[in-house]
């Protein structure tokens, strides 16, 4: 059974250049679609970059969600027939959210807003606080979250345990020291989210330096073994990745003949994993 061809675009976004990151953003998705990509996930904060200095900066490089870059991903999916993923900085009256897009050939079908913001993203952005989307779409049931999202695991159950079947993550990993010969923990991450969901997912990384941050680079594609299809390698720079996903496969959620993953699951035994903690950490 043939797969859908799922493509990861890792650019170089230009902080602050909106103009740029939308021909950026032209560029690669019609190179996925010249590689048979059905479906195309681009980085978080495609529109605008990333390390923003003040609220005013990130303030700036705003805009609602029928503006610029999501009108002209909306037109590379109509024209070029794909599905579209990519993140943007979401400007809602006086609101910022770091947000991403889903389009196709009928138009934005979801906006999903980060609901863990990492680090000094909580300066600027207001979390949302939705549940992560998921968008039925002629190849399959998409769902989307953000970077920082991939570190909850109860976050990426939910859509998991909703019928998703591929989960498209925009991401900017910033790089950080790790052992010899080691992966970046980032990319383990995500394969493990795959597996003991049984789901796919795309996680696409951005490259270049920003403001004296470099990034992981290591844009991925994971089946739901847990295995990568393409991608997972670190330091990869501006390339795109594609894997065929047979996105049936993610409904199979049994690991041998007796067991499976959600079956198996006993939620009377994990209520305390939704508490919260109190002062002491008990």
């Amino acid at each position: 059974m043939s797969g859908v061809p799922v493509a990861c675009c890792q650019v170089a976004p230009v902080l602050r250049d909106l103009a740029v990151n939308r021909d950026l953003a032209a560029e690669s998705v019609a190179g996925a679609a010249s590689l048979g990509a059905r479906v195309v996930v681009l980085p978080e904060l495609l529109s605008s970059g990333y390390v923003f200095e003040s609220k005013w900066e990130a303030r700036e490089c705003g805009e609602p969600r029928d503006g610029p870059m999501v009108s002209l991903l909306t037109r590379l999916a109509t024209d070029l027939g794909l599905i579209v993923v990519g993140g943007f900085c979401e400007l809602a009256g006086d609101e910022l959210f770091n947000s991403a897009a889903v389009v196709d050939g009928s138009g934005l079908r979801a906006v999903y807003r980060k609901a863990h913001l990492w680090d000094a993203e909580r300066l600027w952005f207001t979390a949302g606080d939705a549940s992560p989307v998921i968008v039925p779409t002629e190849v399959g049931d998409i769902a989307v979250m953000i970077c920082y999202d991939l570190e909850f695991p109860e976050w990426v159950r939910l859509p998991a345990l909703a019928g998703a079947q591929l989960l498209c993550a925009p991401v900017n990993w910033p790089a950080s020291p790790r052992p010899d010969g080691e992966r970046p923990a980032e990319i383990v991450r995500v394969q493990a989210g795959a597996s003991v969901n049984r789901i796919f997912v795309a996680a696409c990384d951005r490259a270049g330096r920003e403001r004296g941050v470099d990034w992981v680079e290591g844009s991925v594609i994971v089946d739901p073994d847990g295995w990568p299809l393409a991608g997972g390698s670190a330091g990869t720079g501006v390339h795109t990745i594609v894997a065929d996903c047979r996105l049936g496969d993610a409904k199979d959620k049994s690991v041998s003949s007796l067991s499976d993953v959600m079956a198996d699951r006993r939620p009377g035994l994990y209520g305390r994993v939704t508490e919260e903690m109190t002062s002491d950490g008990a």
